[in-house]
């Protein structure tokens, strides 16, 4: 819409605001910064906040990725998190409190029953899309890492029925990708080799392949890790090819997509650059 904070006029003689989401677990899902940015708002108009809390649908435990650099402050990153953080939406608000909006009276109604360890599917609740392109449980499970694709040419599935599962574009093999992907040995994931025709974004109409991601061991899987491999492995297959997508991207217009989706610029520069994939792993752990 027009905005994404309240203004005070939509906070007028509010007794409370009530944040009632489901969100999926990675920094780059807005609704954590929807949540941040109406906690800045309402603590300039004296308006409480609850939060009804809800269960990280990928676990409460697991932490992957970097930390995002400040300069790369955006609308899918306004404060730094690691990609996927492992907290719900209540206890991202309270970190949000100690730590960048001070002064903000926040309260959480708490997730009861939940064993952090489980993922959406041990909760035995119903699944409801958040968005139009999360319809699945496993589609949050891969979108920690998929998410970056939204930084590429790359199709990363939007008008397929299995979004961010899969990717791919016309000039991939899918065969020759997931040969390559299998010798990399990626723990607790299969990269099948797919053909698909996107019925909308990116690739619309165009015969495409490329992989679908069967995740076969979820403790196993590292999204980030899995999707960094694979932006590598076709940046080095198809050099001539494969294209990061330039600015604008969610509200930013002078960034590089894939930049802000990163929380900085290395992890381009390092694929454009040829580094070896270790040493982008070896990054990405010292700076989570």
């Amino acid at each position: 819409g027009e905005h994404r904070k309240p203004t005070p006029a939509m906070l007028e003689g509010l007794d409370v605001l009530v944040f009632d989401v489901q969100d999926v677990g990675a920094r780059y899902y807005t609704f954590i910064w929807t949540l941040a940015l109406c906690l800045e708002a309402c603590r300039d108009d004296g308006v409480p906040v609850l939060v009804l809390d809800r269960p990280n649908p990928i676990d409460g435990v697991t932490i992957e990725g970097p930390g995002a650099d400040s300069a790369y402050a955006s609308f899918v990153g306004l404060y730094p998190l690691p990609v996927r953080h492992g907290m719900t939406v209540g206890e991202v608000g309270r970190h949000l409190v100690d730590r960048h909006v001070p002064g903000a009276d926040l309260d959480v109604v708490d997730t009861e029953g939940w064993d952090r360890r489980d993922r959406f599917g041990g909760t035995g609740l119903p699944w409801a899309m958040p968005s139009p392109n999360m319809p699945t449980p496993d589609t949050a499970l891969v979108y920690p890492g998929q998410c970056l694709l939204e930084g590429t040419q790359l199709s990363e599935g939007r008008g397929t029925t299995r979004p961010f599962e899969i990717f791919g574009a016309p000039f991939i093999d899918g065969w020759r990708l997931a040969d390559e992907l299998k010798g990399l040995a990626l723990p607790g994931v299969v990269l099948r080799p797919v053909q698909f025709q996107p019925t909308f974004q990116k690739f619309a109409g165009q015969v495409c392949q490329g992989c679908f991601v069967h995740v076969t061991d979820p403790s196993a899987f590292k999204p980030v890790r899995t999707t960094v491999a694979l932006l590598h492995t076709i940046k080095r297959l198809w050099p001539d090819d494969f294209l990061w997508l330039s600015p604008p991207y969610e509200y930013e217009n002078d960034l590089m997509p894939i930049d802000i989706l990163w929380g900085g610029s290395w992890l381009r520069e390092g694929i454009d650059g040829g580094e070896p994939l270790q040493l982008l792993y070896d990054r990405m752990n010292n700076t989570a």
